[in-house]
């Protein structure tokens, strides 16, 4: 007789903020988030087109909604936030930067090559032992070339972790003028 394993699918949410360039920010803002038991799964951080204001992208993992929404306003609280917001999948764009390092031989170098193309991938570094690829998509797109490659000897992976922003364009505005 076979077990069976239900598991439990946690739960990921993309979340926004806005927040003045200063030092112990993301300290800060990670402690929030740790103390509710939350985890954070990818962060990235990057200076915006406002002076002095950095846009910090977290996926960050957990099963309760409630505490997520404690979270997030907690978060507001902070003096350095000036805004929170979060990504919805059907009302979003996100992405992905993946450089991935593969061990190949001249005969392993072409079909990772046809396969970084049908992913629409780069080749950005290759050598008699090796290759680096480049790929920029969604997760689930850099998920599904990561499965494709499980064959292949990997020796090193660096995933930019995931940013993104919201489709609607009104929307955008109203909280970048705060109309």
């Amino acid at each position: 007789m076979k077990d069976i394993c239900m598991q439990k699918e946690v739960n990921r949410t993309v979340v926004c903020l806005m927040v003045e360039n200063q030092p112990n920010v993301l300290a800060r803002i990670s402690s929030v988030i740790g103390r509710r038991s939350f985890n954070i799964s990818t962060i990235t951080a990057s200076e915006t087109n406002v002076s002095g204001i950095t846009k910090i992208t977290l996926v960050v993992n957990g099963d309760d909604e409630n505490v997520l929404y404690q979270i997030l306003a907690q978060m507001e609280k902070l003096e350095p936030v000036r805004e929170v917001y979060v990504l919805y999948g059907n009302n979003s764009v996100y992405r992905e930067l993946l450089l991935i390092k593969v061990k190949a031989n001249k005969q392993e170098r072409t079909e990772l090559h046809e396969i970084t193309e049908i992913y629409r991938g780069k080749v950005i570094g290759l050598n008699q032992d090796s290759m680096i690829i480049e790929l920029t998509g969604s997760p689930h797109k850099i998920d599904g070339f990561m499965g494709m490659l499980k064959e292949y000897h990997i020796i090193e992976v660096s995933r930019t972790g995931v940013t993104g922003m919201a489709r609607d364009m009104e929307e955008e505005l109203q909280r970048y003028t705060g109309i």
